[in-house]
């Protein structure tokens, strides 16, 4: 049985499955959900006529013939087939909302950065124009590599609608909530959860509580997939179970309303007379998806070492390189220390990915200063890093009992591609022009003589 609730204006499935409402459990999950009663075609997808008087459609996220254990698509059964949710097109500008290739000749991206957090302003800022590019890597025409932003939002959009044929994004909240109304229902998404939101997906952003800022991860490339465990097995890491999609919520209203398309690195914009979030029901594997980060269960050393921080990977964008990811979101959270006579911090290190960091609350082990919550920094490719003195120091001379890092979230955006700071990171962002100095006092110990020291 069915029944409808009302949110945002849109009238939403209840599910009888699952234990949170208004989302269905799984990770690459079939689903099936429907609005109304009987609006879903029962065992074919393209009937002759359907129900309601809708209209089917099929959004694919990848080549039809792609493998089986790869392809997905959405069927969708909706007021109005999406070519009614477009007209002519205009160019518009989206000043801080940059693509790659993006190298610019006056901006140094071969360095360590940190910024501070972005601050917020009193400016009206939606989805699109509090979008603020730090990095861009790779190229967007050819579909692989990624960018790097902050949003800074104060303000709903209203009978105002957007998608991105270039990507999908990876949205990670760091203050206030946002509600993501899409074509396929609804997604709320506050500190301590992410969203992914498909290529191709139409959906307006509202602010729930505000201001809200926090970082998106725009991929270009394959689309994200859960980390092979290995030798794990089938537990811990992030599990399927954990990922929500939302039920399907419509809304059939008349309204003066635009759409804009992020297309090849452009933006353009469209004008229509109705809301385009009128999908009744849907069934597929091609949907918009929440997680909840306190749902991650870390693994790693109990006893001496520590493994390299991909072993914290939550999602993982392939590459065309085995091993090597075109994006990999990892997550340090809370977890307990317990390794002996091992240097606990991440170790000095160099490597071929590029390492975009942000931190959502708390204090990172090997940065107690100046990486605070809302910053960011950047080391990329073959470009050394690790504790700055104090960090090195205290870990060193620590008394090595069982210890909890605790209250703390950060996380990363690494690449294969080298990352390209925009003009905004370079110029305008809150660069702490300092950060390199963290390492200066690093003190020579080496004297010829044996022994610890």
């Amino acid at each position: 049985m069915t029944t409808q609730s009302s949110l945002s204006g849109l009238t939403q499935a209840a599910t009888s499955v699952g234990t949170t409402e208004g989302y269905m459990s799984g990770f690459g999950n079939d689903f099936e959900t429907e609005a109304l009663p009987g609006a879903l075609p029962q065992g074919m997808n393209s009937p002759q006529k359907n129900s309601y008087g809708l209209y089917g459609e099929q959004l694919s996220g990848t080549a039809f013939t792609a493998p089986a254990h790869q392809n997905e698509r959405t069927w969708c059964y909706r007021i109005r087939p999406s070519v009614k949710h477009s007209s002519r097109y205009e160019k518009i500008d989206v000043p801080y909302w940059k693509s790659a290739p993006h190298v610019l000749p006056d901006v140094t991206s071969l360095g360590q950065y940190r910024w501070d957090p972005t601050p917020h302003s009193e400016e009206k800022l939606t989805w699109l124009s509090g979008m603020r590019t730090m990095t861009t890597a790779g190229d967007v025409n050819t579909q692989v590599g990624m960018a790097s932003h902050v949003y800074l939002v104060t303000a709903s959009m209203t009978d105002d609608y957007f998608f991105s044929a270039d990507s999908e994004l990876l949205v990670v909240p760091q203050e206030g909530k946002l509600r993501f109304a899409t074509e396929l229902g609804i997604i709320d998404v506050e500190p301590k959860e992410i969203a992914i939101i498909p290529r191709g997906l139409l959906y307006r952003v509202e602010v729930l509580e505000g201001p809200a800022r926090g970082f998106v991860c725009e991929n270009y490339g394959q689309k994200f997939e859960l980390p092979g465990r290995g030798p794990i097995g089938a537990n811990c890491m992030a599990n399927s179970r954990d990922f929500k999609s939302p039920v399907a919520a419509f809304e059939d209203r008349d309204a003066a309303s635009t759409v804009t398309i992020k297309w090849c690195g452009q933006f353009h914009r469209c004008e229509i007379d109705h809301s385009p979030l009128d999908v009744v029901a849907w069934h597929g594997n091609y949907a918009p998806v929440k997680y909840d980060l306190r749902t991650y269960c870390p693994v790693g050393s109990i006893l001496f070492d520590h493994p390299d921080p991909s072993i914290f990977t939550v999602l993982t964008a392939p590459s065309g390189v085995p091993g090597t990811a075109n994006i990999d979101f990892v997550l340090f959270r809370e977890r307990w220390m317990v390794m002996e006579d091992t240097f606990r911090p991440p170790w000095y290190h160099k490597n071929i990915m590029s390492e975009m960091m942000g931190n959502i609350y708390g204090e990172y082990d090997a940065k107690p200063q100046g990486f605070v919550p809302g910053g960011m920094s950047l080391h990329n490719m073959m470009l050394p890093h690790g504790p700055d003195r104090d960090a090195f120091e205290g870990a060193s001379n620590a008394d090595l009992k069982p210890q909890k890092l605790d209250n703390t979230m950060s996380f990363m955006f690494e690449t294969r591609f080298p990352q390209h700071l925009t003009e905004y990171a370079g110029k305008e962002a809150p660069l702490q022009d300092n950060y390199i100095d963290c390492w200066k006092d690093i003190e020579k110990k080496f004297d010829g003589t044996p022994g610890k020291k």
